[in-house]
């Protein structure tokens, strides 16, 4: 009795053992076609990304810059970490400064049209590159403006040059003290990589735009998200990013700078608002807004943005 137990529990193994042998090379037969159809979507793809911009050569790579607008007065905009086409991203609050400003996008390495980079992603580095953009254009008083992680690396930027920037800006910027957990890229590298995150955008594809030119520009924007994400340059920023906030605990504004910042009211980071209350404080002229929106407030707040902004720099004259 106990050996056919055995036996039949022996065949019932076997069989499991099959199954999942069976459904293991199903999945790798799928995940080989996935990943043939992303690699000659790419290849397709390329040919499609259309040129914009001016690329500059910037230590050992080049950097893809634009310039929109032709106002008396110069602001300079940083990308948030990760965001594929800065320029594109941009587009909404672009459209809103350029009657009056002329504004200089920079897509950093590893990102948008430009190149990667062997250069390490810390915050002086970072700086550096940005310093490199703005020696180029020849850039004088311009109003320093960032997103999410600029916040650090326009922090870094004002002590190094601290006679260039007139303002800093922040579009839910970043701040030292805010609670950190770290970042490990490598899920979403893989995801990217393999052709797995193009499955997962086009199953979850929004409606399309009905306007042409946004809907243009979102084609745009995915294909070039398919073609940056989880490139090493982003990677080494993504490792870089807990050092980043860790040395930029030792800067602050410098207290003569006009400093107005933008934050998500909503946010689900702790003390959000209250961080970015304290670094407005911390210099002579400061001004935090807090606005409805998500971490991406330019996407949907850039009017009311640019007229508190307007405001602001008024009074400060």
């Amino acid at each position: 009795m106990k050996e056919k137990q055995f036996r039949f529990i022996k065949k019932i193994s076997k069989g499991f053992l099959k199954v999942i042998i069976g459904i293991g090379i199903v999945l790798g037969i799928v995940l080989m076609g996935i990943f043939t159809v992303h690699r000659l979507s790419l290849r397709s793809e390329a040919k499609k990304i259309e040129d914009y911009g001016q690329k500059l050569s910037v230590f050992d790579g080049t950097m893809n810059v634009v310039v929109d607008g032709k106002g008396p007065k110069t602001i300079v905009l940083l990308t948030g970490f990760g965001t594929a086409s800065p320029r594109l991203d941009f587009t909404p609050m672009i459209d809103e400064l350029t009657n009056d400003y002329r504004v200089v996008t920079i897509e950093p390495f590893g990102y948008g049209l430009s190149s990667q980079t062997d250069r390490q992603r810390n915050l002086q580095n970072m700086a550096e590159e940005i310093h490199e953009v703005v020696k180029q254009l020849k850039l004088e008083n311009f109003i320093l403006m960032g997103h999410s992680i600029a916040g650090l690396y326009s922090l870094e930027y004002v002590n190094q040059y601290p006679d260039e920037a007139t303002a800093f800006v922040g579009i839910d910027s970043s701040v030292p003290k805010q609670p950190w957990p770290g970042y490990n890229s490598a899920p979403m590298d893989f995801l990217a990589k393999s052709g797995i995150m193009r499955v997962v955008l086009k199953l979850t594809e929004k409606e399309k735009e009905k306007d042409q030119q946004k809907a243009h520009n979102a084609e745009q924007m995915q294909m070039i998200t398919m073609k940056v994400t989880g490139n090493r340059t982003l990677a080494k920023e993504a490792t870089s990013l807990s050092q980043s906030f860790s040395d930029a605990q030792q800067l602050a504004f410098p207290k003569d700078l006009p400093v107005l910042l933008f934050a998500d009211e909503a946010s689900a980071v702790e003390n959000w608002t209250g961080l970015h209350q304290e670094q407005a404080d911390s210099v002579n002229r400061g001004k935090l807004v807090l606005l409805e929106g998500s971490h991406y407030l330019h996407h949907t707040q850039s009017k009311r943005m640019v007229a508190e902004m307007e405001d602001f720099l008024t009074d400060q004259n």
